[in-house]
C-alpha cells in the first residue's frame, strides 16, 4: 500500500507543475489517511447490512405479533445473528469510527437495500441456508463471499465512493483486499476489543513512506540520469511516463534503504507495473532495473545484489 501510494502521488506531482515539495508531502500524508478512512468505511458497510437485517427481522416479528400468523421466513434473522457481523457491530474501534464519521451508510439506504436483496436471492446465500451450518467458520465464510462477490468490483459502489472522495476510487481495489484480510483475522475467540488493521503497522512504516517519497522527488535528476544512461536518449524520451516513475521510485528505494533486499523491491514494483502501466511494462522494467543495478554495483554505488 505504501509503495503504491508513493507511485500515485509521484505521478500526480509531475502532472501538476508548480506544486511544491512541501505541498506534495502533505498530500501524501492526507492520501494515506483517506485510504485508511476508506478501509473503515467499507467495514462499516458490513455493520450496516447487519443492522438492516435486524430491523427487517424486528418488523417481521412485530407483524406476526399483531396478526398472530407466524411466517417461515428466517432470512433476516439468519443475517442479523451472523456471528461475524455481530462481532463487527460490537467492535470498539469500528464503533468509534462510525460514531464520528462524516459519510454514513444510512445516507445510502437504496444501495444497502439493493446489496441485501441481491445477496439473499443469491446461490451463495441459498447454499448456506441449505447446509444449515451456522458455525462461526461458516458465518465468516458467508460474509467473505458476500464481500468478494457484491462489494468488490461493484460499479455502483465505485461511483458512490468517487462522489465522496477523489482519492477513494483509486484505493478501492487494494482496500478491498485489506477488508477481506480483516474478515479472515476474526475468530470465534474474538471480542469487541479485536484490533483492526492499523493505518501504519509501525512508526517505521510511516517514516518509510515519507522518506521514500522525499528521496524520489529530491533526487529525481540523479535517478532519471541512471535510467537515461541505460537507454539511448531517444529511447528514454519514448518511455511511458508511468514506467519512468516506477523505475525512479524503485531506484530511490534501492539507494535510500540498504537493508531492504533487492528481491523485495523488484517484486513490489513489478507487481505495481502489471496493474498500473502497459501490458509489457513489467518485463521491460525488470530488465532495465536489473541492468541499472548491476552498473551501480560495479561503480560501488549499490552494495547489495539481486
Amino acid at each position: 500500500m505504501i509503495r503504491l501510494k508513493v507511485v500515485q502521488l509521484t505521478y500526480s506531482f509531475y502532472q501538476n507543475e508548480g506544486k511544491s515539495l512541501d505541498v506534495a508531502e502533505k498530500e501524501l500524508n492526507f492520501s494515506m489517511s483517506k485510504a485508511y478512512e476508506l478501509y473503515l468505511y467499507l467495514l462499516s458497510l458490513l455493520v450496516e447490512i447487519q443492522k438492516y437485517a435486524a430491523r427487517r427481522n424486528e418488523q417481521r416479528l412485530a407483524r406476526e405479533q399483531r396478526s398472530g400468523a407466524v411466517s417461515n421466513s428466517t432470512t433476516d434473522q439468519i443475517l442479523a445473528s451472523n456471528k461475524l457481523l455481530q462481532l463487527l457491530r460490537c467492535n470498539k474501534a469500528l464503533n468509534e469510527y462510525i460514531e464520528n464519521q462524516k459519510a454514513a451508510w444510512d445516507e445510502e439506504e437504496n444501495l444497502v437495500k439493493r446489496l441485501y436483496s441481491d445477496f439473499i436471492d443469491s446461490d451463495i446465500f441459498g447454499l448456506y441456508v441449505d447446509k444449515a451450518d451456522y458455525s462461526f467458520a461458516a458465518d465468516r465464510e458467508l460474509i467473505r463471499k458476500f464481500y468478494k462477490t457484491y462489494i468488490c468490483d461493484n460499479e455502483d459502489i465505485d461511483s458512490m465512493l468517487e462522489d465522496h472522495s477523489l482519492y477513494w476510487n483509486d484505493d478501492k481495489e487494494i482496500i478491498d483486499s485489506f477488508v477481506l484480510k480483516t474478515i479472515k483475522r476474526f475468530t470465534e475467540e474474538s471480542n469487541e476489543e479485536m484490533p483492526l488493521l492499523p493505518e501504519f503497522s509501525s512508526d517505521d512504516d510511516r517514516r518509510f513512506a515519507q522518506d521514500l517519497f522525499h528521496a524520489t522527488l529530491t533526487r529525481d535528476a540523479e535517478l532519471r540520469g541512471f535510467i537515461r544512461d541505460n537507454t539511448r536518449n531517444w529511447e528514454f524520451n519514448r518511455l511511458a511516463v508511468m514506467d519512468v516513475i516506477i523505475m525512479q521510485i524503485a531506484l530511490a528505494e534501492i539507494l535510500t534503504f540498504p537493508t531492504i533486499p533487492l528481491s523485495v523491491t523488484f517484486n513490489e514494483y513489478l507487481d505495481i507495473a502489471k496493474v498500473y502501466s502497459t501490458p509489457k511494462s513489467a518485463s521491460y522494467i525488470n530488465g532495465m532495473l536489473d541492468g541499472i543495478v548491476k552498473n551501480l554495483h560495479e561503480q560501488g554505488i549499490v552494495n547489495k545484489t539481486r
